[in-house]
């Protein structure tokens, strides 16, 4: 149902002149769209945005050219002077030619005299523009990027875009292929609101791409520039529009009110060995109001590493039982689903409440009961990973889905589990802290609870940073501590050592400490199958091993009320809030705990920054903020390399103030058009094409 406008964006790249099958591949590892399983389009190619520009219009004559500058030169050529024929393969074609400041050589390794003596006639005057070179006095320019005759001259790009490539990719070959794709971009009708778009100063979507694309000035490529800012609202609004749509949609299948006669709820209470925390108290009436409405429920719980948002969750789920439904509770790792089991089990059991788990590794018999309990009624909550979504599995009535670490589940998938009953709740929990400006791209369509304090009893964690050189002092004082009974985990980055990167692997560090520490040091890691890893733990956790080599494989939601210890390796490859979630594995019991954060010299800016926000606070908020500050806020969901969750464009350290504006405007636009049925609901649907929402579009009844 694609409006057919748009159908020359929505070719394959490798029908572009120049793009073949090799060729497309290098492209699509610069593409900015998330590809999943399809091949880059020709609309794709719109928004591989240069990351800088070559400045080419500075012509300072070439005796006042500095060294490594990048100038353009107007210049007489004088004489061509080939190598010897038979000579040395590495001694390079020279052309001398001058200006009226001074004389310059143009040198070219392994040329075609043919092709020189046609580009540079002797006598003729030419325009070069490159890298100027100074060599023992003497001006010299190494393969000019441009020559043209004067009469040409007018052709040159004085600004010149520069692209992100990749290993083969050349650039005059993506910058074809860019040029190609703008030349297939039909004239659109405009989406945006016509007031909005003067306030800012917005340019039309076609000249904002083309000031990116051919700048005049530096100032068009710039990201806090109005034609970067434009392309950037544009993204936000798609993504905020078809959230908008998702959460229409789900609102729509409307849900039934869920309230209980309290008993379950107040067997989980009293089986519980502390209070409550005020903010937990506070996250759970949010909760329980919404599962009493008979609108469907959408709500984000946000805690801390350790804030107790399990216990809340299984307050929720049995709330639903009470109601006389099933609750599913989902996460995203298999580690991560049967430390969930652990921790509810034992309570669940005092509730009487009918629990089992269901991930990859449930196989035969046990499988078959599992499924059998769950489409019967016979069990009430079921744990497990995204197994969970499979057709096989049915609910009898399944009413509540709660969803552990949402930022490795995408929208889709929400909307997968939603099928699977008549419209259950939601409740979405994540121990990363969200910013408010992320809240709101990844999580616009739900409301948000916020668990603040820690559970009583949690000890604060001392952090000290450590250079490797002191490595062996270090593995001193954990000799000590294990022989004083205590815990450690030992994190490194890697799971084996890799040719590019020379850093320490779990396999390696595990290799060097087991001749000190012998039986009392375990190994886990992602390549591990899941018994060994489950084994590794178990041991760890009986004490059995007492000091754990790792790879983040534990970073969410593993619990060892009885570890004392944190020594991340390498602490300068982590971002910030992966080291908050690795130090929160600590500080869960009754002792007090550290975190020793070890870093190789020489540290970059950003990383004396993260390791001294380590030092400074234990607030995993503060240390989100300070997170998208440092790196953008891709990294902080656990998505691509930069730019949020899926986007191409935007860029919330530079685009954050557009953010709420695009909300707003989306609320407004589907609450007076919900079908996009009007004439700028026409053009939005065209927009959510463009940056890849076609799911969205289809939630549309009429698209």
């Amino acid at each position: 149902m694609r409006p057919t406008v748009l159908d020359p964006l929505f070719v394959p790249i490798t029908s572009l002149a120049g793009v073949g099958p090799k060729v497309g591949l290098l492209i699509e590892r610069v593409v900015p769209a998330d590809l999943g399983d399809r091949a880059a389009r020709a609309a794709d190619l719109l928004f591989v945005l240069p990351n800088t520009v070559i400045d080419r219009r500075n012509r300072p004559g070439i005796a006042l050219s500095a060294e490594g500058q990048i100038v353009t030169l107007e210049v007489r050529v004088d004489r061509h002077q080939p190598p010897p024929p038979r000579g040395n393969r590495s001694v390079p074609y020279r052309v001398y030619a001058h200006d009226d400041t001074g004389e310059v050589a143009l040198t070219f390794f392994h040329a075609h005299a043919a092709y020189l003596q046609k580009m540079l006639p002797e006598g003729e005057r030419v325009v070069i523009s490159g890298r100027m070179e100074w060599f023992n006095g003497r001006p010299t320019m190494v393969h000019p990027d441009h020559i043209a005759p004067i009469d040409e001259a007018e052709g040159l790009p004085l600004v010149e875009p520069v692209y992100p490539l990749t290993a083969g990719l050349s650039a005059k070959v993506l910058r074809r292929a860019i040029g190609q794709a703008l030349g297939r971009l039909p004239e659109l009708p405009e989406w945006q609101d016509d007031a909005f778009m003067r306030r800012h100063t917005f340019p039309s979507f076609s000249d904002a791409l083309a000031r990116i694309h051919y700048p005049k000035d530096p100032i068009d490529v710039a990201v806090e520039g109005s034609a970067w800012r434009r392309l950037g609202y544009d993204e936000l609004l798609a993504g905020q529009v078809s959230l908008a749509l998702v959460r229409a949609r789900i609102r729509r299948l409307s849900g039934r009110p869920l309230t209980g006669d309290g008993r379950i709820v107040e067997k989980l209470r009293a089986a519980l060995p502390y209070k409550l925390t005020p903010s937990q108290e506070f996250a759970l009436g949010e909760i329980n109001a919404d599962l009493a409405d008979p609108e469907r429920m959408l709500r984000l719980l946000q805690g801390d590493v350790g804030s107790g948002k399990t216990v809340v969750a299984l307050l929720a789920m049995a709330r639903a039982v009470e109601a006389g439904g099933q609750a599913a509770l989902m996460a995203p790792t298999e580690i991560l689903a049967r430390q969930h089991l652990a921790t509810i089990a034992p309570l669940a059991e005092k509730a009487g409440l009918r629990l089992a788990i269901l991930t990859g590794r449930e196989k035969g018999r046990e499988r078959a009961e599992t499924l059998a309990g769950l489409a019967g009624g016979e069990i009430d909550i079921v744990v497990g990973t995204h197994a969970l979504f499979q057709e096989s599995v049915t609910f009898h009535d399944l009413v509540l889905a709660v969803v552990d670490e949402q930022h490795r589940f995408g929208v889709h998938q929400r909307l997968a589990i939603t099928a699977k009953g008549d419209a259950p709740d939601m409740l979405v929990m994540t121990a990363t802290p969200i910013p408010r400006t992320l809240v709101l791209t990844a999580f616009g369509d739900m409301d948000v609870s916020k668990l603040t304090e820690k559970p009583a009893g949690r000890q604060p964690i001392r952090t000290v940073t450590l250079p490797m050189e002191r490595l062996d002092e270090l593995v001193g004082r954990m000799l000590d501590a294990v022989a004083d009974g205590q815990k450690i985990y030992w994190i490194c980055p890697l799971v084996e050592e890799s040719e590019e990167i020379k850093l320490m692997s779990a396999e390696d560090r595990f290799a060097s400490l087991k001749p000190l520490f012998g039986d009392r040091i375990g190994l886990v890691h992602g390549r591990m199958k899941g018994a060994e890893k489950d084994e590794a733990m178990r041991s760890f956790k009986q004490g059995e091993t007492r000091i754990l080599i790792a790879t983040t494989v534990i970073e969410v939601g593993v619990d060892v009320p009885d570890a004392t210890i944190m020594v991340i390796e390498h602490a300068e490859r982590f971002g910030l809030a992966q080291l908050h979630q690795l130090r929160g594995r600590v500080g869960r019991g009754d002792k007090p705990s550290s975190c020793v954060l070890l870093y190789k010299e020489p540290l970059g800016e950003t990383a004396k920054r993260r390791l001294s926000v380590m030092r400074e606070t234990e607030d995993g908020f503060k240390i989100a903020e300070e997170d998208l500050k440092l790196r953008g806020e891709g990294e902080l969901l656990g998505t691509r390399q930069s730019g949020t969750p899926g986007f191409q464009v935007a860029r919330l350290e530079f685009h954050a103030d557009l953010l709420e504006a695009a909300r707003d405007d989306a609320r407004l636009i589907l609450s007076r058009d919900p079908e996009l049925q009007s004439e700028r609901g026409g053009a939005l649907r065209l927009l959510l094409y463009l940056f890849g929402r076609d799911e969205a579009v289809r939630l549309l009844r009429a698209g």
